[in-house]
């Protein structure tokens, strides 16, 4: 393997700011949490058009009745997931919103445990269990400071589930095509169930401010395409383990950022909360490679 020009932690921490940016350009825009959605799927599929129409459309042939179906139906899965986060960001706090979507691979474990028959061990039980307990303790605290921050959390849960069930679809695909071939029909699947939601809603399209522009775009670029880009970039020179680990710092870049920016202070259930919560899903992330190989499939 030819050695890197840079270090890969440089990446991967890059990666990491990128998409802890993701709820704060989320909570910067004025515009409905599906309309957010919308736009940041629409400006990610305009960007990646023509590198795919340029090297990749011949994979489209590959493609059965059964791989369409299932991307599609990741698609789906995917514009709802963006429409229950950025709603739950509404509701809720920057910091217990992407906590609770850090659950992702507990919930991945469920799914591939009922579809694939993965092995459970004591460990994973004890993981689980201990980032169960962090997510109820950060539940419990936003219950008791408001109604909406708990719904809200409740929404970003929910998020969490249906993001699992677009990797849980797309798992078997993506086996057979690149990445910018198979993110290519799932972010267009996508673009269009948003358009229909929105539509449906009654929501605006337009006209937004300037500002909410600079929002869509950067949605598109930074943690959709530079984010994860930076992930799969990384993943050939070290181990799964480093990068989806780095990716359980999200919630604290997030946090973080939320507080300069918003001035959002943490209370005392969502530090320990969140702190159990991670520490949990470390100790899972470590314990199952299969999961974490899954994991790092996402587009």
């Amino acid at each position: 393997m030819n050695k890197p020009n840079i270090h890969p932690y440089i990446p991967i921490f890059i990666g990491v700011i990128s998409v802890s940016l993701s709820a704060i350009f989320v909570k910067l825009a004025t515009a409905d949490a599906g309309v957010i959605a919308f736009y940041r799927m629409l400006f990610s599929v305009i960007i990646m058009a023509p590198l795919f129409f340029w090297k990749y459309t011949n994979e489209l042939k590959q493609l059965s009745i059964r791989d369409w179906c299932f991307s599609s139906i990741a698609g789906v899965f995917l514009a709802f997931h963006f429409i229950l986060w950025f709603e739950s960001l509404n509701y809720t706090s920057v910091a217990s919103s992407t906590v609770l979507v850090t659950l992702q691979p507990l919930f991945a474990f469920v799914g591939t445990y009922f579809f694939f028959k993965e092995a459970i061990t004591v460990k994973t039980i004890f993981a689980g269990a201990i980032a169960i307990v962090g997510s109820v303790l950060i539940s419990w605290g936003d219950f008791k400071l408001s109604g909406s921050a708990f719904y809200g959390d409740m929404l970003a849960l929910i998020a969490c589930a249906l993001i699992t069930i677009y990797l849980l679809f797309g798992q078997d695909v993506r086996k057979r095509l690149s990445l910018v071939t198979y993110t290519m029909i799932v972010y267009a699947v996508s673009t269009i169930t948003l358009y229909f939601y929105v539509l449906l809603k009654g929501e605006s399209f337009g006209p937004y401010s300037s500002m909410d522009w600079m929002w869509f775009i950067l949605l598109a670029i930074v943690p959709n395409l530079l984010g994860h880009t930076l992930f799969n970039w990384s993943i050939k020179y070290v181990s799964t383990n480093v990068v989806s680990i780095a990716i359980l710092f999200e919630p604290i870049g997030a946090a973080v950022l939320a507080f300069i920016i918003f001035k959002e202070y943490l209370i005392a259930t969502q530090i320990i909360g969140g702190c159990i919560v991670i520490a949990g899903i470390l100790l899972f992330v470590v314990d199952d490679k299969k999961i974490l190989k899954f994991f790092m499939k996402k587009a």
